[in-house]
């Protein structure tokens, strides 16, 4: 994977940028579906089916982003000398992706 040398911007390689990009093009088509389901009346057992596949595909491009801020800006945090802000933001990062 090829990256850029974080510097509090969100650093990628443009594949992996296009990948998430569409991945969250197709989360967003998901959502409007929802709304027209709701608008339809389609049954609560179905809306809730396609909520549970949104979060799912949230999740999964949240961990994709995780990576890959783990594995540059963390990484590059530490090399600079800011271990203890790295590890405090780091912290309450999961601290919000586990609520």
């Amino acid at each position: 994977m090829e990256a850029e040398e974080c510097d509090g911007r969100y650093c990628t390689s443009a594949e992996t940028k296009k990948k998430l990009k569409a991945r969250l093009n197709r989360i967003e088509g998901q959502v409007r579906g929802i709304n027209n389901m709701i608008e339809k009346d389609a049954y609560c057992d179905d809306i809730l089916n396609q909520i549970a596949s949104v979060r799912a595909a949230l999740a999964g491009v949240s961990k994709q982003v995780l990576e890959g801020h783990l594995r540059h800006c963390v990484v590059d945090g530490i090399k600079e000398g800011r271990d203890e802000q790295i590890i405090e933001e780091l912290i309450t990062t999961l601290n919000k992706m586990m609520k």
